[in-house]
């Protein structure tokens, strides 16, 4: 069963608390900005919204990648192999919903790779904005949908 991250953005306080635990558990500080999963606020419309890689199944970053450095986890994340990555960003181009990021401490790129199964931004969320479900409850498919359609809008080289 393959299983990924839903997000209701309705139940977001905007605490940050999942971008704490993500920079903690990938880069061992908690720094927001070295986060995999990040909280987009609305000032207009006072909302929080909380996202992060979609994990899609036809994943545009793993095509792009040159040097085939993007590879199928057990989890069913796209994982960046880092001694394979030469930080060469045509992945982040090529990633639709912008949640695939360079390091440029490390010289690689970085993106949500669902902590092995066990997503820190899910456990430390408080208000269960995030929670690590069963793919098939997450909307996933209308993720992939969307992907699929704006794709096919994508002028034809």
């Amino acid at each position: 069963m393959q299983r990924s991250l839903q997000i209701e953005p309705v139940k977001c306080t905007g605490c940050l608390q999942c971008e704490m635990a993500c920079s903690f558990e990938k880069e061992g500080a908690f720094n927001p900005t070295k986060s995999r999963i990040k909280v987009f606020n609305f000032h207009a419309e006072g909302r929080m919204v909380p996202y992060t890689c979609t994990q899609c199944a036809e994943a545009w970053c793993q095509h792009a990648c040159p040097v085939d450095a993007i590879r199928l986890g057990e989890t069913g994340a796209k994982e960046v192999v880092d001694v394979l990555c030469v930080g060469c960003k045509v992945c982040t181009i090529a990633c639709p919903f912008g949640t695939i990021n360079y390091n440029a401490s490390a010289g690689i790129v970085v993106k949500c790779d669902l902590c092995g199964g066990d997503p820190e931004c899910a456990k430390a969320c408080p208000t269960g904005a995030i929670t690590y479900v069963d793919a098939d409850w997450t909307g996933l498919e209308r993720m992939r949908g969307y992907a699929d359609k704006t794709a096919a809008e994508q002028p034809q080289a």
